[in-house]
């Protein structure tokens, strides 16, 4: 298990149950990097990587 696990562990276990929009995870990606700019780049990496998911899928 890699460090990063753990609160995507904790994640899991607090708000699995939860169901939300990706317009609301990209305001609380904004929100995040606003408080935490050093974050701007991976934070950035992540969205651009879920956003492309499917692409592999049309080709």
């Amino acid at each position: 298990m890699y460090f990063t696990d753990r609160g995507i562990e904790e994640l899991t276990e607090r708000r699995g149950e939860e169901e939300v929009t990706l317009s609301w995870l990209a305001e609380r990606l904004r929100e995040f990097v606003d408080l935490n700019p050093e974050f701007e780049t991976p934070v950035d990496r992540l969205a651009t990587w879920l956003a492309r998911l499917d692409e592999d899928d049309e080709e």
